[in-house]
Parts: structure tokens; C-alpha cells; sequence
């Protein structure tokens, strides 16, 4: 923040002392706290304050009324002193006291390894800390001759399109919907949300401190990605209405050659230089292969094509499917249908987040737009909250006594007072219990948030099958023991075919590789998720991998991502290459690390059947590494690990 911002800020802040101090009351206090030291450099109160300071969620702190009106109190004079004196911005702390702060603001000992990394995601400085600069004269550069097209107006596409924008390299995004937002456009079903925290489901270039909810619902996640689009003016840079169909590599010319068909069936191809894909991993629907499904005779549809048209209101409805889609939209229509029968094939974890349902408190969102470095500090809060904390625990102990349970001591506490949570929400009912408990440990499929999917368990109307279906009649759901449950609607909430990766894209590389023919339909590798060998110029965002399942955002694994791509792109031109591809022993070793990092997680775990990984029990779709790891391995591109032609060299 530059110092006559900061004066500014801080002018306005104390301007209405009442309206100040009515903020600062709504307001959470380690983000405060921070604050304070940060401004006042006195480590004292923060050492007060810190013990009653047990994690960093806002639930988890305890600071007596007294002490927490004390840190107010001091805030107000620290920025009234600010604002009437020549008194200049402070520095920022140096790594040791930045330790000590971060260390307090969340109640844990926060590793000096992660300093650097916080740093850069909190953004204290003036500049975008991930931005890609131009090492060379860019006026002096082919840039405008370098065209590089990106499939995919998702949030990672368009994560892609701003930087290519900022480094002024000519672009184009082809989105198959009518409008930009991928998964958030297409996901329309009911109680569909983020189960990431808001203040930190956004860029660090583009940091949104107006959210109503804590966790915000579809709608208000939309409404972000359009003011991405708005401030970075990309509509003239996206053809829309336009699914690609197949990517091949022109050996002759260093380029791809991409084809696509239009929303009137036309056929389009066009060459560049390199090719993006921002599909996601989370965009094409699994429809589960029961018999006689095809045969039902009323609505019948994913939850990722919902159908607004049908009208659900005393309706029998069957939901197949207990996943995240289905614990958002099972409590969300259950007080509304006749009867919903819920069929599950496998339970799973959910944990319970007591900010889930909560709005923002308005002076919480005065201070996230007024008060200097509050927004930082709490996005630092929830980065720490949801990410790497609980890593460890994910990891088998060799030794643990019940490894089908759980993997080692802080996994089984963890298991236990999950299974203490959902006991108390059942009112007791251990039948039920028994129903909603996985046999697997915590985490070994993707942990859930519970939007009150156990209170609707409890519903008269409601009613939870876990015996197998054995097949679908005209207005019915047979199942294994003969059992007939006549239903008027089905929704199947059955997930993606994640691990079937850029299909049904036909991606050809050179030498007759084809992305099908290496990845077969549940096998992807890729090199960090970015880049594979024999696809020169190829970059996948989201790709191999990369998915994150302990925590963290895909946003912040999107930022890293396209960081590395952009400064891959600026090799080729500052150098003057025509192609850039990943060696295969560099390649293979890193898949070798990561097949042998899965090895020892949770996610491996023999009793476990999840779209995280393939049917030999390899991890395809989850990133094993920390946010930490994958940071360090994206945050610089090293040339020497591609194989490079310059330009006009015979192909």
C-alpha cells in the first residue's frame, strides 16, 4: 500500500469514530490483532491475547470480552495518531516478528518455510506478486506474432486470459456454454455453494471483501467471475457458443491446429503457437450404468443439468448419490418434496464448519474495505485454516493398530469427534448411525461440509436406502431384494468422470501420440499437471493431479499454474522458440515421486473406491504434495527440464 493510500485509508477509517468502533465490534480479532501489531510494532497484547487463541477459525477462539475491547481500544488510538500526524506507514515486519505474529494470529506454530509463500498470498506490497514481467524489451519481441488460444471461460481460463492480457500476447478463449463460469455457470441445482471460505475462493489480484455469506451460494460466486470479466474487459476475447472438438500438433510449423464446432453445427479450425486447457476435471457428468435407467419414464437428470423446469413440490424424488452435490441438494429440496428416498452406495465424512450458514457481519465487511491490512491478515487466517494444517495426519503410520479405520492418532481423533458430531445431530439414533458412518478412514474421499444433511436425515418425509439398486422401471427403483420404490423424479448427484481427463477432446502430439492412447480413459500423467511429452506448447491448467483434497483453494494450485505457463510462454518468445516440451525423464521422475508421496496417503487406502483415483489404485486426480511443495515446484520456470527448437529450425 503506498503511503498517501495508506493515509488516505486510514483518514477515512477514523473519520466516524462511532461508525469505527461499531465495525471494529463485528469484526474478528486475530485478523484485528494482527492489525494492531502490524501498526504499533508492540508484541505485548499480542502475547496477552494469544493463549485464549486455539485455531485460526473464528470459532475457535476464546479472548475474554475485556481483552478483545483492550485490542479495540488500541486500534482506534493507533489509527487516530496515524491519521493526524506525519506519522508514515509502517514497515512490514521482518520474517522473525512475522513468525511470531502468524504464529499467535492462528494459535499454532506457523513453520518459517512458509513465510515467503504467505507473504505473497497476503500481497502487502503494490505490486501483483504473480504476475509474469517481460525480462526482455517486449516492443523489441515477436509478441503480437505469438498467438496462443485457451479452451475454457472457467475460472482457470480466466485466470489464463488476464495474464496473457497483461503480458500483451494475442489470445483467444473458446467456452462451449453461452457465458463464462464453467462449473458455477453450469451448476445450477439447489444449495449449490462453496465449500472453500469465501475470503479466500478469490485471486490475490482480484480480492473480493463484499461477500453476504461466510461460504457463498452459486449466484454470488457467478456475480465474482463476471466482475473478473468486467475489469479485465475479456468478452472480446471469447467465442462463445463454441465446443472444441479436437487440438493436433503441425510438426511442420511448431503450431496446433484447433477445430471446434459452432452452435449451428459449423465446422471452425485455427492455428497458434500454443494451446491451453481450462476445462477442469469437474465438467463432464458420470451417469451411473443401472439397468433400465434409460427406461424411466419421468424427469430424469444430473445434478449438474438440472432441469429448473420441474417442479418438485410433493413429488416422490429419488436422489442417487451422497456426494457434495448431494448433501448441498438433499436439505435444500427436502422440505419442499413429498418424500425424497436417498440412495447411497457408500457414506461420507462430513465435517461440521459453524461459519457454513453464517452471513457477514456488516462490520466485518466495513473493515475488510476500510481498515489497513485487515484483509490481509484475514486471508492469511483462512489460507492457514484450510490448507496444509492437517496435512500430516494424512499420511499411514505403519505401526496403527486399526489402519482400516484410520491411519494413525490425529486421524482417529479426528474420526471420533466427527462421529461424536454426527451421533449428536441423529438425536442419538445409532441405527442411523450405523448407516452414516464410513468404514473408511477421515479423508479418504473427499471430506464434505454438512449443510444440515444429518437434521434431514431426521425428517418424516426423508428416508436413506444403502442396499444396492438392481434396476429402474417405467416409475420405479427395484432394488437388489426385490424391494419396489415408486418414485416421480430422479436426480442423480453421482459426480464427474474426473479421472477420463480432456474428454472427450482428441488431443493429437507429435509422432502419432494421442492424449486417449497414453492417458487410456483413467490413467492422465502430466508433468506438475502442466505439460506432458510429445505436446510441444501444450499447457493444461487443472490437470493430472492437481486437484486438492486436504484443503486449500484450486484457485490459489490456478495462480501457481498459470504463473509457470505464463513464464513458459515468455521463454518461448524472449527466446525465440518455436517449440517447448517437457523432457520424458523429467516427466517420468516426477510422476515417480508422486506415485510414491500416494503411496503412504490416505487416498491410496485399499478400502476405498473414489474418483481420486483409477481402478489400480494409482492417485490420478488429487494433488499428494502440500500447498507449500507445489508452490516451490511452480513458482519458477527452469528451461533446462524442456527440450526446445527455435524458430525456423527444420521440425
Amino acid at each position: 500500500m503506498k503511503q498517501t493510500e495508506f493515509k488516505a485509508a486510514v483518514r477515512e477509517a477514523v473519520r466516524d469514530e462511532a461508525a469505527l468502533r461499531a465495525a471494529l465490534e463485528q469484526s474478528e480479532i486475530a485478523p484485528l490483532l494482527m492489525v494492531l501489531v502490524q501498526l504499533n510494532g508492540d508484541l505485548d497484547l499480542m502475547k496477552e491475547v494469544a493463549p485464549y487463541i486455539h485455531g485460526p477459525w473464528s470459532f475457535l477462539q476464546s479472548v475474554p470480552e475485556a481483552l478483545k475491547q483492550r485490542v479495540r481500544d488500541q486500534l482506534v488510538q493507533t489509527l487516530q495518531d496515524y491519521a493526524h500526524t506525519d506519522r508514515p506507514a509502517p514497515p512490514q515486519p521482518d520474517a522473525a516478528v512475522l513468525q511470531q505474529m502468524m504464529s499467535a494470529g492462528v494459535g499454532q506454530p506457523v513453520p518459517a518455510e512458509y513465510i515467503p509463500l504467505l507473504l505473497e498470498e497476503m500481497s502487502f506490497g503494490e505490486a501483483d506478486t504473480r504476475a509474469v514481467q517481460w525480462q526482455a524489451d517486449p516492443a523489441a519481441l515477436p509478441v503480437k506474432d505469438f498467438k496462443v488460444i485457451v479452451i475454457g471461460a472457467g475460472i482457470s481460463g480466466l485466470c489464463a486470459a488476464i495474464r496473457l492480457k497483461q503480458l500483451g500476447i494475442p489470445f483467444e478463449v473458446l467456452e462451449k456454454n453461452e457465458d463464462v463460469g464453467g462449473t458455477w455457470l453450469e451448476n445450477r441445482y439447489p444449495g449449490c455453494a462453496v465449500d472453500t471460505p469465501n475470503h479466500f475462493y478469490s485471486f490475490s489480484f482480484h480480492v473480493n471483501n463484499h461477500w453476504s455469506r461466510h461460504f457463498s451460494r452459486r449466484d454470488e460466486i457467478l456475480a465474482y467471475i463476471y466482475s473478473l470479466v468486467d475489469t479485465y474487459d475479456l468478452r472480446p476475447h471469447i467465442r462463445f457458443g463454441v465446443e472444441a472438438k479436437a487440438a493436433t500438433f503441425e510438426a511442420s510449423t511448431g503450431t496446433w491446429s484447433v477445430s471446434w464446432r459452432d452452435a449451428h453445427g459449423g465446422e471452425h479450425s485455427q492455428s497458434c503457437n500454443s494451446l491451453i486447457t481450462a476445462v477442469g476435471q469437474l465438467n463432464r457428468p458420470a451417469i451411473p450404468k443401472i439397468t433400465g435407467l434409460d427406461d424411466f419414464a419421468g424427469p430424469c437428470f444430473h445434478t449438474a443439468q438440472w432441469d429448473a423446469s420441474v417442479d418438485l413440490r410433493g413429488k416422490r424424488v429419488a436422489m442417487i448419490g451422497t456426494g457434495a452435490s448431494g448433501m448441498q441438494a438433499g436439505p435444500s429440496i427436502a422440505p419442499e418434496v413429498g418424500h425424497l428416498r436417498v440412495f447411497q452406495r457408500s457414506p461420507h465424512w462430513a465435517l461440521n464448519n459453524r461459519n457454513y450458514h453464517l452471513e457477514v457481519a456488516p462490520g466485518h465487511n466495513w473493515s475488510l474495505a476500510h481498515l489497513p491490512y485487515y484483509s490481509n491478515w484475514l486471508r492469511f487466517q483462512l489460507f492457514w485454516a484450510s490448507s496444509d494444517g492437517f496435512h500430516a495426519q494424512l499420511h499411514k503410520d505403519p505401526a496403527w493398530a486399526t489402519p482400516d479405520i484410520s491411519l494413525n492418532a490425529a486421524n482417529h481423533s479426528m474420526r471420533e469427534m466427527i462421529v461424536d458430531y454426527v451421533r449428536s445431530e441423529l438425536d442419538g439414533d445409532e441405527a442411523l448411525l450405523a448407516k452414516c458412518i464410513p468404514s473408511y478412514p477421515p479423508y479418504g474421499k473427499r471430506m464434505l461440509r454438512d449443510n444440515y444433511w444429518y437434521r434431514m436425515l431426521k425428517r418424516s418425509n426423508v428416508a436413506l436406502e444403502t442396499d444396492p439398486i438392481s434396476h429402474v422401471t417405467a416409475d420405479s427403483i427395484v432394488m437388489k431384494d426385490g424391494t419396489v420404490h415408486e418414485v416421480d423424479v430422479i436426480i442423480l448427484a453421482t459426480g464427474f468422470a474426473a479421472s477420463r481427463m480432456l474428454w472427450p477432446l482428441e488431443i493429437r502430439g507429435r509422432d502419432g501420440h494421442t492424449i486417449r492412447a497414453d492417458w487410456g480413459d483413467d490413467d492422465p500423467r502430466a508433468y506438475m499437471g502442466i505439460a506432458a511429452p510429445h505436446y510441444p506448447n501444450l499447457f493444461m491448467i487443472y490437470g493430472p493431479n492437481t486437484n486438492l483434497a486436504h484443503g486449500g483453494s484450486i484457485i490459489f494450485h490456478t495462480e501457481c499454474q498459470v504463473r509457470y505457463i505464463m513464464q513458459a510462454l515468455r521463454e518461448m518468445i524472449e527466446q525465440g522458440q518455436s517449440t517447448l516440451e517437457v523432457r520424458q525423464d523429467v516427466h517420468d521422475h516426477y510422476n515417480d515421486r508422486l506415485d510414491e508421496k500416494a503411496r503412504d496417503m490416505v487416498w491410496t487406502h485399499p478400502g476405498v473406491t473414489s474418483w481420486y483415483k483409477n481402478a489400480n489404485n494409482r492417485l490420478t486426480v488429487t494433488s499428494p504434495w502440500r500447498l507449500l511443495d507445489y508452490w516451490s515446484m511452480t513458482r519458477a520456470f527452469n528451461p533446462t527440464e524442456f527440450d526446445s527448437k527455435p524458430t525456423g529450425y527444420p521440425l
